[in-house]
């Protein structure tokens, strides 16, 4: 069989495969890029591009059905188009989709193979009935959602199928509190579905501060989402045609639930599991993350693993960091490393949060001295103008340095708002820097220096330290 050989091998056109094909065709290298499904990887596909598109529709709908409080009449009949909603998702993936693959058909140096990559040697890969080899290979495989074996006869849907549904369910029953477990029930909630989520500990977003997850429950359960915590799931089943129940075992609430329709949000798996990494003699943790180092370099030379499949991240911003921190070591002569990352997320619930660096959870477990300057949204005018004061902002102090080491915003704006503390936090500066400066008024970045003028010690606040 011929071995067609290549400067590097991409498997995955995820957030850090797709960049990194182009740079090294940019530099006029030989490129193999393998992908299995859909070109753009999850982001794209099954990730933020089709959920945030729905979290634009339940936006609309909500505000729609709320316009009465802010003085503006609507017709009464207001109601969610769940097949429009998704052709309008459709849409948008298929113009994203059509991008890359434009992109690649027009560029001579990248070879896109469709199908599923297996290691043969360390630096030869199968494809079908193809074989590869480069000394370069970079690994972007991504992640899946988990489904519990206790869940494998329920019917259960996951992120994916939620996205291809046309109808609305009637009562649909989320297993998992977490990020997207609460972004599909809000979007579902509003689009008029009766939600209930499930979950096992004591708190939804468990890894949050107390009062970030408080916050967010009441927000929800305003809209008329039910939880049930302190939950043990034992299994889902399939009781009819058009009916599923959980099982669960709870300190309090009914022993057994039912609905329409069961979303497992329960967690995300690596897609390694097919790549035969053995062969190779790749390494991964129990969990099956490909192990890296600071630099992203599995312990084969020359083999890179980046994006949710390694661990050390897992949203698209970290994907495409690993990418940036990859190429920038390997062609342009720098030594960036993921350690020097500030970790950095947003929760796309209405309203949003963000966050960046550590929370007070983590600055207790640390024993770190810290300062904390927060305000709650209810207190903030741009937030009271629009009609949308729940929330807070939260910014964490180094006692000694000044500088931020976290910082929360829960409230309207909160996903943009967090990127001007996050940029000082990069910038290495005391909280000074920003606290002293001139915002525009009205918004509510304007608050951030009053959020700081008067700081206070952790057990001055209202949660527990």
């Amino acid at each position: 069989m011929e071995v067609k050989k290549f400067d590097a091998i991409i498997i995955g056109s995820g957030q850090a495969g797709n960049p990194m094909a182009f740079k090294m065709a940019g530099l006029k290298k030989k490129v193999a890029l393998i992908e299995k499904s859909q070109l753009g990887g999850t982001c794209v596909n099954v990730g933020c591009t089709p959920t945030k598109t729905y979290v634009a529709s339940a936006r609309c709908i909500h505000v729609t059905q709320h316009a009465e409080e802010l003085g503006i009449s609507v017709p009464e009949g207001i109601r969610a188009d769940l097949k429009k909603i998704k052709k309008r998702k459709d849409d948008i993936v298929q113009s994203s989709r059509s991008g890359i693959s434009d992109g690649i058909s027009d560029n001579a140096y990248i070879t896109l193979y469709h199908g599923e990559a297996q290691f043969l040697t360390e630096k030869s890969i199968q494809v079908g009935k193809e074989t590869l080899k480069a000394d370069l290979i970079f690994i972007n495989v991504g992640a899946s959602a988990l489904i519990p074996e206790s869940f494998g006869e329920s019917g259960a849907l996951t992120n994916k199928e939620m996205l291809e549904l046309e109808e609305i369910p009637e009562h649909l029953i989320i297993v998992g509190g977490s990020y997207i477990g609460l972004e599909f029930g809000q979007m579902f909630r509003r689009f008029g579905s009766k939600v209930t989520i499930v979950e096992k500990a004591e708190q939804i977003i468990s890894k949050e501060d107390v009062k970030v997850s408080k916050t967010i429950q009441k927000i929800l359960e305003k809209e008329g989402i039910e939880f049930i915590l302190n939950a043990e799931c034992i299994k889902g089943k399939k009781a009819s045609e058009n009916q599923v129940t959980v099982q669960i075992s709870c300190d309090e609430g009914p022993p057994e639930l039912n609905g329409s329709h069961l979303l497992l949000a329960v967690g995300r798996v690596p897609n390694t599991d097919t790549l035969q990494l053995e062969k190779a003699g790749i390494r991964t943790d129990d969990k099956g993350y490909i192990i890296v180092n600071d630099q992203l370099e599995t312990n084969v030379p020359g083999i890179f693993a980046l994006g949710d499949c390694n661990g050390k991240g897992a949203f698209t911003h970290t994907a495409y960091h690993d990418f940036e921190i990859v190429s920038a070591n390997l062609f342009e002569g720098g030594k960036r490393k993921v350690s020097e990352r500030i970790p950095n997320y947003c929760l796309y619930i209405d309203p949003p949060l963000g966050r960046a660096g550590i929370d007070l959870k983590q600055a207790k477990t640390k024993q770190l001295k810290v300062k904390v300057g927060e305000i709650e949204m209810n207190k903030v005018s741009r937030a009271k103008e629009k009609g949308e004061t729940a929330g807070f902002m939260q910014v964490i102090i180094d006692e000694n340095t000044n500088k931020i080491l976290g910082a929360t915003v829960l409230g309207v704006g909160g996903d943009e708002i967090i990127s001007s503390l996050l940029n000082i936090m990069y910038a290495d500066v005391p909280y000074t820097t920003i606290r002293d400066g001139v915002f525009p008024h009205p918004t509510v970045s304007e608050l951030i220096p009053t959020l700081l003028a008067e700081l206070k010690l952790p057990k001055d606040l209202k949660e527990e330290f």
